[in-house]
């Protein structure tokens, strides 16, 4: 086995261990100490290649990491070598491959490994659990209901198999048992946050979406650090937004002191440009003293400068600025709410103080070339936006935005049809994201009929909970010069609540607006009719 002087001496000395053939052979890991054991196991794995224990911890060390092909290569060369009689340690070997095979999507071949670790060991309650839930993955809903029956009778006060037999119950459309599983598995727990997470996604499976979410609020009251409740409510903000507000807000005015609960509100509603109700909670936070947090204000300062009421998101960022000038986002902002004030050197000025902070943040890169444009710096502004593709090459909206600067201010239409014809290319993003922005580049192209197809298909087939896929579709359709759609497209994201006015009357960075609309005064109108969404009335 290593030993524990090896590994101190070789972090000791991990400038010239570390940075030969094992950190070369490691990937993605980069933590000194992981490096420094890695390092020292291929040591000791040179003088005995068959050192199975060594292979078998190396693995785990793999695993641990993600890095799972070279997880699994250990582990098999372990398994290999392992001697039948010693079973603890095959049966360790098992359950991690079983794990690997798990997280490499391979359930077929986990669940063959865990058959073998219950072979060798038919009473523990882990490799147990872990194949019951593999057969759930599978499908195979009466091998793992017979195995969840199996941890009971191991162990009645555990809460896992309850919630295992409720999914299953849900599976057989037996709504009742599933709730008597529920009920049994947080009565066992119920002081544990991750019980109220797990009954939280069988109620979502059984299409309770308010009983989903009160759970999920009984996880963050349960422990407020829970990062998979505090995740999975803002993911269920995406898909059921009426149901994650009524369960907040349930929780706001059962404990009002509690800011968690209404900053999370606010979070959502700001994420979902439902600005007015995101503003309210976060200055109630403020007045009532209970967070007085650099972030609040600088979300306060975004969601006025959505809703186009700049000088009052100056005052916010500035604040957020007076308590926090190490935050490079809120430099990015103070040039945006600049930019939109026509302070073009101001805003210039603004994302150079973020870049200081953060000299590889591209926000600030686009920012600053998004001011030179506005100063008629064109030849700065494509650099910059240059150098954000090469940071960052895989989103396409730089790209976007200097194949338009090149094109609209640099006469340069070849390289733009050259920026254009990457992102027209992408594949890695799916073909219903806006995002991506694979139709736009297809219609400035010159390509409108499966331009049009690419945005029809967003529209008819994917949910739009808050305006902005039909927002995307208005900015897509009134480039395509068909206004009638774009009409259409515009007054079904205001009726969504999508509350940009900023983007809706004065966004004129690159092709991706609604700037034709301007000038239409059904358009006009439209915006009028809907002033309540931005407090306009």
């Amino acid at each position: 086995m290593h030993k524990l002087r090896n590994i101190v001496a070789a972090m000791a000395i991990g400038g010239s261990m570390l940075a030969g053939s094992a950190q070369n052979a490691q990937g993605g890991i980069k933590n000194p100490i992981t490096l420094a054991v890695l390092a020292v196991y291929e040591e000791e794995l040179a003088q005995n290649p068959n050192d199975y224990n060594i292979l078998l911890s190396r693995a785990d060390e793999y695993y641990r990491h993600n890095e799972y092909i070279r997880a699994l290569d250990d582990v098999n060369r372990a398994l290999n070598l392992i001697p039948g009689a010693d079973t603890e340690l095959r049966l360790r070997a098992y359950v991690l491959r079983a794990g690997i095979n798990d997280q490499m999507n391979r359930y077929e071949d986990a669940l063959t490994d865990l058959n073998s670790a219950s072979a060798l060991d038919p009473t523990s309650y882990a490799v147990m659990y872990q194949k019951a839930n593999i057969e759930y993955t599978l499908g195979k809903y009466a091998d793992a209901k017979e195995d969840y029956n199996k941890l009971v009778r191991i162990n009645s006060r555990r809460p896992e198999p309850y919630l295992g037999l409720a999914r299953i119950a849900v599976k057989e459309n037996n709504l009742g048992i599933a709730n008597e599983m529920l009920a049994t598995a947080v009565n066992l727990d119920p002081n544990n946050s991750e019980t109220y997470v797990r009954r939280a996604n069988v109620r979502k499976q059984m299409g309770d979406h308010n009983g989903a979410v009160d759970d999920l609020v009984l996880a963050l009251s349960t422990d407020n650090t829970n990062q998979k409740a505090m995740s999975a409510l803002i993911e269920y903000g995406n898909t059921n937004y009426p149901a994650v507000m009524a369960g907040l807000s349930n929780a706001v005015q059962q404990a009002p002191q509690v800011g968690m609960y209404r900053y999370i509100r606010a979070v959502i509603a700001q994420a979902h440009c439902h600005y007015l109700a995101a503003i309210q909670d976060y200055k109630e936070i403020l007045d009532k003293g209970i967070y007085n947090y650099h972030g609040i204000y600088a979300s306060i300062a975004e969601c006025q400068y959505c809703l186009g009421n700049y000088a009052d998101a100056l005052d916010f960022v500035d604040r957020a600025l007076s308590m926090a000038r190490d935050d490079s986002n809120h430099f990015v902002l103070r040039s945006q709410i600049l930019r939109a004030m026509r302070r073009n050197d101001e805003a210039v000025k603004a994302a150079a103080d973020a870049l200081a902070v953060d000299r590889n943040s591209n926000a600030a890169l686009m920012e600053m070339a998004l001011g030179y444009v506005a100063l008629g710096n064109y030849d700065e502004a494509s650099n910059l936006l240059g150098e954000a593709i090469l940071n960052d090459a895989e989103n396409p909206i730089y790209a976007m935005m200097r194949a338009w600067v090149l094109e609209q201010y640099l006469n340069k239409p070849v390289a733009a049809r050259q920026l254009y014809e990457q992102v027209a290319d992408m594949t890695h993003f799916y073909i219903d994201n806006p995002r991506s922005y694979k139709g736009f580049a297809q219609l400035f192209l010159g390509d409108e009929a499966p331009a049009t197809k690419w945005m029809d298909n967003i529209i008819a087939t994917v949910d739009d909970t808050d305006g902005y896929i039909h927002y995307m579709g208005a900015c897509f359709y009134a480039q395509s010069g068909d206004m009638d759609k774009a009409m259409k497209c515009a007054e079904k994201s205001l009726d969504l609540g999508y509350a940009n006015y900023h983007q809706w009357t004065e966004a004129a960075d690159g092709r991706i607006t609604v700037a034709p609309l301007r000038d239409d005064l059904r358009f006009l109108n439209m915006l009028h009719r809907h002033d309540a969404i931005f407090g306009k009335e």
